[in-house]
């Protein structure tokens, strides 16, 4: 391990790996397929990360965040590693020199979205690149049973078999047994090999507190608890609201989500990670990539609506191991709006055949073509065209893209980007025949390198203060040139796009399969259910909840919750006992699963359920392995 240490030391600084890490990396050396289950916060890049730098070649980086993989080529490009993020939003043009530079340049770090996995374009200029490891991010995507699958991730199966000697390291943070086992399978792993990590957080306060007055309560909680902190709603317009009684209360907070633009949210994300403003109160837009280790506490003003998606949230507290504390403020009225949210995320049938037939009279794609074409998307355009309920159309969108036949982006944030189309020779002429623009070259080429062989990103606004003009006369300048045949000049755009990952089919050809449908509705829903339980039982410890639906064995009270501080639930009564007993018997009888799928069968309070499956587990009726819960027979 002495060269991983090496390599550790000299590009982050670090003198030893975190847990785990150093076992992952071992795992991958030895060509083995890897499956890495980390909790958020473990340092799940560096498993990848540091094995590609110490072997020749490309690690080819699978990951469906382009906001997060924009900012890890970033961070890489910052401790001079050369890497290339690859993505729906770049032009042909930047695609083509980008490919390039993975098979000629030298690059350490090839990120790609995965609906270019497919692509002609990429498959045959794979064959000419030196990959030394596939790395998937997110792996739970990969998963029909994991909480964000996407079809295009199944296309990694086709990249395995045509690089069959390169190992796999697949990483995520949210994964049960039945999601893990099935992220293996998918992946084509030669011999199953998962290395976990127990997601248990020791440092970190789990809290429920039921209050008809949240903002009061969120107040009284950071008025006691110092340090920096993140408010997670659950729309735009209540980031703004609460941060604004905050800072009426003496409490500095800014807000933050997707609608706003590049510039303002980067200033506020730096504010808050530098600690300039002590809380940020946001939708699940800000996080991902965020590695601040002082986050004192985490409170969610509004119930999320999946265990996943709160303990990724919630694991972003004290990353420093220090205590911390993660408050959900719950009242009735939450199980209520999680329920009829849910309801708007599985529209009916006939509304998404309708949905799916104007988006290609929008795109004006005719029935037999459009596969692999890109297109900006404005979401309250198209549903204002065509009469459709934002909500409804955009989750339609999200039903069509699991069926496999478009894929919808998260809005990309591009900023401009310049590219000299002269060598130096030829602008130094041009120069001096025009003498207008060579104060603006000039400066781009002080304070920008690398033009001439790639893409570079800038800042039409920073450009401007140092010439000490407006940003405007940069833009034309720069528009001019880009007009003239001397650069291309791309500006910014913030837009998410649309991709046909098949042909557009007529009405009568859409197949969309009621019953694949209605066990997607059930899967969603039983997370639903199951964090309306987190919310409302007072019976189970609440880090040992988090932990059995993740899959772990037999995992201690942490001691330090609301839970078990307080009261404890009362038990179900022995008719019901009886009754649950005979349905998790009969359903484990058929076989294995794990916790969320037993839930999901079984009719029942889940905190009966839980107290019921506590007793078979002590008396040996039942046991846990391998995160799956198992009925022991009579002989055994």
């Amino acid at each position: 391990m002495e060269t991983y240490h090496k390599i550790l030391s000299d590009y982050w600084g670090f003198t030893e790996f975190r847990p785990l890490q150093e076992e992952i990396i071992r795992s991958v050396m030895m060509n083995h397929d890897t499956l890495a289950l980390m909790p958020t916060g473990g340092g799940k890049s560096l498993t990848f990360q540091v094995p590609a730098l110490a072997r020749d070649g490309l690690c080819l980086v699978i990951t469906p965040l382009i906001s997060l993989m924009q900012d890890q080529v970033e961070n890489l490009k910052a401790r001079k590693i050369k890497a290339v993020a690859i993505h729906s939003g770049l032009t042909s043009f930047e695609l083509d020199i980008a490919l390039d530079n993975c098979i000629y340049g030298d690059f350490k770090f090839l990120y790609l979205s995965p609906e270019r996995l497919g692509t002609d374009l990429f498959l045959k200029r794979m064959e000419s690149m030196n990959i030394n490891l596939i790395a998937v991010d997110e792996a739970h995507c990969i998963s029909q049973w994991g909480y964000d699958f996407r079809p295009s991730y199944l296309q990694i199966a086709n990249i395995r078999k045509l690089l069959p000697d390169v190992p796999v390291l697949a990483v995520t943070a949210t994964a049960t047994p039945t999601v893990a086992e099935d992220i293996q399978e998918k992946l084509l792993f030669k011999e199953k090999n998962a290395i976990r990590q127990s997601f248990e957080r020791k440092n970190l306060v789990y809290l429920v507190r039921k209050t008809e007055d949240k903002n009061a309560y969120m107040l009284k909680i950071l008025t006691k608890q110092s340090g920096s902190g993140i408010i997670y709603v659950r729309n735009r317009k209540k980031t703004r609201e609460i941060a604004e009684f905050l800072r009426a209360n003496g409490i500095p907070a800014l807000f933050y989500h997707a609608g706003l633009d590049t510039r303002e949210r980067k200033q506020k994300q730096d504010e808050w990670t530098r600690n300039k403003v002590r809380v940020i109160v946001a939708t699940n837009a800000f996080g991902m990539g965020i590695d601040k280790p002082d986050v004192r506490t985490v409170i969610h003003a509004d119930l999320p609506d999946s265990p996943e998606a709160y303990f990724q949230e919630a694991g972003r507290a004290g990353r420093d191991g220090k205590k911390a504390y993660a408050v959900l403020l719950y009242q009735p009225a939450d199980k209520l709006s999680l329920e009829k949210s849910h309801n708007v995320r599985f529209p009916d049938v006939e509304t998404i055949r309708r949905i799916y037939q104007a988006l290609g009279n929008y795109f004006q794609v005719i029935p037999g073509s459009g596969k692999g074409q890109v297109f900006d998307f404005d979401l309250m355009d198209f549903c204002q065209k065509f009469s459709f309920h934002s909500l409804i159309a955009y989750h339609a969108l999200k039903h069509l893209e699991r069926s496999g036949y478009i894929e919808l982006t998260e809005d990309i944030d591009l900023p401009a980007r310049v590219h000299f189309r002269i060598d130096r020779d030829e602008l130094y002429k041009f120069q001096v025949a025009n003498d207008r623009y060579d104060a603006v070259i000039k400066l781009m080429l002080r304070a920008y390198s690398g033009m001439f062989s790639d893409f570079v990103k800038i800042d039409e606004h920073n450009l401007a203060a140092k010439a000490k003009v407006t940003p405007e006369l940069v833009m034309n300048a720069l528009s001019s040139l880009n007009n003239m045949g001397v650069l291309y000049y791309l500006k910014p755009k913030k837009t998410p796009h649309i991709i046909y990952t098949a042909e557009r089919l007529d009405d009568k050809s859409l197949l969309f399969g009621k019953r694949e449908y209605e066990e997607q509705e059930s899967m969603v829903r039983m997370r639903m259910e199951t964090m309306i339980h987190y919310a409302t039982t007072a019976y189970r410890c609440r880090s040992q909840m988090l932990l059995m639906y993740f899959g772990e064995m037999d995992p201690f009270p942490c001691k330090q919750c609301d839970v078990c501080l307080g009261p404890v639930e009362a038990r179900p009564g022995s008719a019901d006992k009886v009754q649950i007993q005979q349905e998790i018997k009969a359903i484990l009888e058929k076989g294995p699963v794990d916790m969320p799928r037993l839930n999901s069968l079984i009719g029942h309070d889940l905190a009966h359920i839980t107290a019921v499956l506590d007793e078979l587990l002590e008396s040996g009726r039942v046991r846990m392995h391998e995160g799956l819960l198992q009925w022991i027979m009579e002989n055994e």
